[in-house]
């Protein structure tokens, strides 16, 4: 499936800033059952925009805006080629141990509720445990809009019974990780058949099996990703794969706005 994106952020502060960097994680990454056709990140005001990559192999980019300013708007763009392949992630340049993401993080720290989730593994049989684990976090936590924040912990998320699929990726998060299975949080865009999910990206979890390799969750639409969704970005919880994040000198108070439209395309177009 070709499916196209325009992803835009504006920022708009009260008074004149006179520099702010960004760290934009906006790149979709090609592997096996994805591939980048075309994509740019633009900014106005135009600002230094250096490629890298961060700690976890994600492309970064990082945006210096200098001189008087009172607004940032970042536009990425493009076109993204996916397969389905039942939600396992290869061809991936993997750069951090697997060990890493048996961390715990504020994000995803478990608590008695969470360990509660944590099953006995039969011998061979880690994909079903994880798509009972999935089913069971969706169970208990109904998905709302507007009650939690990017400071919610999984704990919390799940104690509220309701939340969004940053704090469904973090529960199973921290449960497989209790269960001593490696998982990182991931970042991107989900084609809905009948409107978004959410006002500016998805998220959902992969967690590791021997033998097979990376597998992605979606908690939130109970399902592994398909052709419908365009991997961003992975890390250790949400702060760490976010697809912004910045700062800035001066500027006062600051408002936010994000528009997304993720279509799909014919290879004609």
């Amino acid at each position: 499936m070709l499916i196209s994106i325009e992803h835009t952020t504006r920022y708009h502060y009260t008074s004149e800033a006179s520099y702010s960097i960004q760290s934009l994680r906006l790149t979709p990454c090609s592997f096996e059952g994805q591939r980048a056709i075309d994509w740019q990140i633009v900014s106005h005001p135009t600002g230094r925009l250096t490629e890298t990559r961060d700690g976890f192999g994600n492309a970064l980019h990082l945006l210096t805006v200098e001189g008087p300013h009172r607004m940032v708007e970042i536009t990425a763009r493009g076109h993204v080629e996916v397969e389905d392949r039942a939600g396992l992630v290869r061809g991936l340049a993997e750069t951090v141990p697997l060990r890493v993401y048996l961390r715990r993080t504020a994000l995803t720290a478990p608590d008695a509720a969470i360990e509660a989730l944590v099953t006995p593994i039969p011998p061979g049989g880690t994909v079903p445990w994880l798509h009972d684990l999935m089913a069971r976090i969706r169970g208990k936590v109904e998905y709302r809009t507007d009650v939690t924040g990017a400071e919610t912990t999984a704990s919390e998320a799940l104690a509220s019974g309701q939340g969004v699929c940053q704090d469904h990726a973090h529960i199973f998060i921290a449960a497989a990780r209790v269960a001593g299975i490696p998982a990182r949080y991931v970042t991107g865009y989900l084609l809905m058949e009948a409107g978004p999910v959410e006002p500016a990206h998805h998220a959902w979890a992969e967690a590791w099996v021997d033998g097979l390799g990376w597998i992605g969750f979606d908690v939130a639409n109970l399902i592994c990703p398909t052709d419908r969704y365009v991997r961003l970005a992975a890390a250790l919880d949400a702060t760490y794969a976010a697809p912004i994040r910045g700062s800035r000198r001066g500027g006062g108070d600051e408002s936010l706005e994000v528009h997304v439209q993720v279509q799909q395309q014919s290879p004609q177009q």
